[in-house]
C-alpha cells in the first residue's frame, strides 16, 4: 500500500494502491481498514457521492478491489467544534488546585466526539473548573489524561494544569499508577488469581472492537483476583499494569470469562437488566504531581452493581 496526504483548504486527499493480499474484499471494508479514523458509514456516504475513485472512475460500496487498483478519495478535514460548558452534578471524590477525581456514572461519555458533543464529562468539567483545565490534549479533551468507557463507572483523574498533566501522563507511561477495577464475569473462575499477558490491537475485521493481536497489538497485562464465586458467575478484582482500550473486557473474554452485560465481547443477551458491562474503576492511586506524596482514592460501587451482587449471592 502507498499512501499520500495532501492537505489544502478543506480537503484531505488520500491515495491507496491495493496489494494482492487485500484483493477481493469490498471497497467500503477496505477503506475502513485503511482509514480507521473515519467511520464505515461515512465512507459509504462518500462512495454514494462519488467522492471515491477507483482507477479514476466512481464505484459503488459493493465493488471488490483488485490487485494494483488505484483508489483516490477526498475527505473533508475535521473541524473542531466549540465545546460548551454545561452545569451538571459531578460526583467529586477529591479536588485541589492541580487535580480533580470524578466518580463517573454509567452512560456518561468522557469527552466530546462524533455523536456526543454535549452531556459529556468535559462539558461538566468546563462549567465546574472554568479555565482551570490542562490544554495538552486540545480543546476537545481539556484536562483529560486518561479515560474509561461510557458504560464503565468509577474513578477518573482530570488535570487542572499542564504540569499536573505531564506528571500523571508520565506515571501512566511508566505503569506506576494503581488502577483496580471490579467486575462480574461469566462462568466460575477456578484459579484464585492469575495474570493475563497478551497484546491488544484493533480487531482485523470489526474496527470498532479490539482483540488479542500478536502481530500488531501493543503489550497488555492484567492481573486478576477472585473475590466471590457464584453458581454461574464470578466477582473479580482486576489490576491494570498497562492501559489499552477495552483491556479488561478483551483479556477476560480471551480466557472464556467475558464481563456480564458486555454484548460486544460476550453473549448478546444478559439474564439481568443491565446497561453495558459490569465494570467499575474502584481504586486509583497516584503520586501527587505537586507534593510527591502517594495518594489513593476509592470510588464506591454504584447502586446497580451492589444490587446485582446481592442477587447473585442469593441465587
Amino acid at each position: 500500500m502507498s499512501e499520500h496526504w495532501k492537505e489544502g483548504g478543506t480537503i484531505v486527499d488520500l491515495e491507496f494502491i491495493v496489494t494482492a493480499e487485500d484483493a477481493g474484499i469490498r471497497i467500503d471494508r477496505y477503506l475502513s481498514d485503511q482509514c480507521s479514523q473515519v467511520s464505515r458509514s461515512y465512507l459509504q456516504k462518500l462512495l454514494k457521492e462519488e467522492a471515491v475513485l477507483v482507477n479514476e472512475k466512481p464505484v459503488k460500496s459493493n465493488y471488490k478491489v483488485g490487485t494494483l487498483d488505484k483508489i483516490q478519495l477526498a475527505i473533508p478535514e475535521a473541524v473542531e467544534l466549540e465545546i460548551e460548558a454545561e452545569d451538571m452534578p459531578l460526583d467529586i471524590i477529591y479536588e485541589d488546585k492541580d487535580i480533580i477525581l470524578i466518580n463517573k456514572p454509567k452512560g456518561m461519555v468522557v469527552h466530546p466526539a462524533a455523536g456526543h458533543y454535549s452531556g459529556t464529562l468535559v462539558n461538566g468539567l468546563m462549567s465546574h473548573c472554568k479555565e482551570d483545565l490542562s490544554g495538552i490534549n486540545g480543546v476537545m479533551r481539556p484536562g483529560i489524561v486518561h479515560r474509561i468507557d461510557m458504560d464503565t463507572t468509577g474513578a477518573l483523574i482530570v488535570c487542572k494544569n499542564d504540569v499536573a498533566h505531564n506528571s500523571i501522563a508520565e506515571q501512566l507511561k511508566e505503569h506506576s499508577i494503581t488502577r483496580k477495577y471490579f467486575a462480574v464475569v461469566h462462568g466460575v473462575l477456578k484459579q484464585d488469581e492469575g495474570t493475563i499477558s497478551a497484546p491488544i490491537g484493533r480487531h482485523p475485521v470489526d474496527r470498532k472492537k479490539m482483540s488479542i493481536n500478536e502481530k500488531n497489538g501493543r503489550e497488555a497485562v492484567t492481573h486478576y483476583r477472585v473475590l466471590e464465586r457464584y453458581r454461574q458467575f464470578t466477582y473479580v478484582e482486576c489490576q491494570l499494569e498497562t492501559g489499552r482500550t477495552h483491556q479488561i473486557r478483551v483479556h477476560l473474554a480471551s480466557i472464556g470469562h467475558p464481563l456480564l452485560g458486555d454484548s460486544v465481547y460476550g453473549p448478546a443477551k444478559s439474564p439481568y437488566r443491565l446497561n453495558g458491562q459490569t465494570l467499575h474503576a474502584g481504586i486509583l492511586g497516584i503520586i501527587h504531581p505537586r507534593t510527591g506524596e502517594y495518594m489513593e482514592f476509592t470510588a464506591p460501587l454504584p447502586d446497580y452493581f451492589e444490587d446485582l451482587l446481592r442477587k447473585l449471592r442469593t441465587t
